[in-house]
């Protein structure tokens, strides 16, 4: 039987007033991160409980192949197979070495790598609140830095390291935009703002502009930006979302999950919005891409063989490889530096 993604991980964003909503069907919104923190205690029927210690466990063999980095990605349960929890795992590129880095009460989700790759950024979600902490690559350290009564989620490092863009639905409940903040939690600006969902920052190579999804001109788009939050563009111009947009290692292309050939499918362009290309071709959801740190494979989230798992491709598109196989749902991958540990 088809298993489907866990609710909390499929929850679209309200759009009078950017709230995540609780049910029914697919939100433009879904690849972003979504809320799968704001939701799960709702899901579970409950409060989140004080958080205890991670306690990281490997459950499968293998060791990182020097170079080619690791996959961090969320690990949701479905409804069906019990109380729906959310950890945060690493593994090795091939799948390989897979390792449990959180073990909290409250969902976890949302990773990403330090350029050094010596840290993870994340959402954790309490009481209905997700804030972004700071762990380090083994699971240990897990630091506080956002502390707001609104929503912060999706965080993404700068190239330098110096500072963490994410999304917040602060003040209040307006729709989601863009801040920006020094990577000890200090010094927070707002770059977006307006009536529209700014969201999925991403990072250019040199660290001077950042790509987002936004329906500011009434369909979810990728546009980019100065990293002061000056100089916004737009760079794709369809009649469906394109969204979850990322900067290849070496800046010249952005890889993107668009709906223009019917369902989500995985797509790539150069970074002036020229020269779209389609990489995946199915029947079923392909989403959330991320590169390799030397540019040539892109890891994604396919749900073709009926659950949500994680996968690698070429960056042209062939030799897809199946990295992960559990009933439970696979997402949000990130591929770390070469330099990860």
């Amino acid at each position: 039987m088809r298993r489907e993604q866990p609710r909390m991980a499929r929850s679209p964003v309200d759009r009078r007033g950017g709230r995540p909503t609780l049910g029914g069907g697919v939100g433009r919104w879904r690849p972003f991160l979504l809320i799968v923190v704001a939701v799960v205690a709702v899901a579970c029927g409950g409060e989140s409980s004080p958080s205890a210690p991670a306690s990281p466990s490997v459950t499968t063999g293998g060791s990182p192949v020097a170079g080619e980095g690791q996959i961090v990605f969320e690990r949701g349960t479905p409804p069906e197979l019990g109380p729906p929890k959310i950890d945060i795992y690493v593994m090795n590129a091939d799948g390989t070495g897979l390792t449990q880095l959180t073990d909290d009460p409250a969902p976890e989700g949302g990773p990403s790598w330090s350029p050094d790759g010596t840290q993870i950024a994340f959402s954790r979600d309490r009481e209905g609140n997700p804030e972004i902490y700071v762990m380090n690559a083994d699971g240990s350290g897990v630091r506080q830095l956002t502390d707001d009564p609104d929503l912060d989620v999706n965080p993404a490092w700068s190239p330098d390291g110096t500072r963490i863009a994410f999304n917040s639905w602060r003040p209040g409940a307006g729709p989601p935009e863009i801040y920006v903040m020094n990577a000890d939690g200090s010094g927070v600006r707002q770059l977006t703002d307006g009536p529209a969902a700014d969201v999925n920052p991403a990072w250019s190579l040199d660290g001077t502009h950042i790509a987002f999804s936004s329906d500011r001109e009434g369909n979810p788009e990728i546009y980019v930006m100065n990293a002061d939050g000056s100089g916004v563009t737009r760079l794709t111009d369809t009649s469906t979302p394109d969204e979850v947009p990322t900067w290849s290692p070496d800046g010249t292309r952005i890889a993107f999950v668009s709906h223009r050939d019917g369902n989500p499918q995985i797509y790539v362009m150069n970074a002036d919005g020229s020269g779209v290309t389609r990489l995946t071709d199915t029947s079923t959801r392909e989403e959330v891409p991320t590169w390799s740190p030397d540019g040539t494979r892109i890891a994604f989230v396919s749900h073709r063989d009926g659950n949500p798992e994680i996968y690698v491709m070429n960056a042209d598109g062939s030799g897809v490889t199946r990295l992960t196989d559990d009933p439970d749902a696979d997402y949000y991958p990130k591929w770390s530096p070469a330099t990860a540990p």
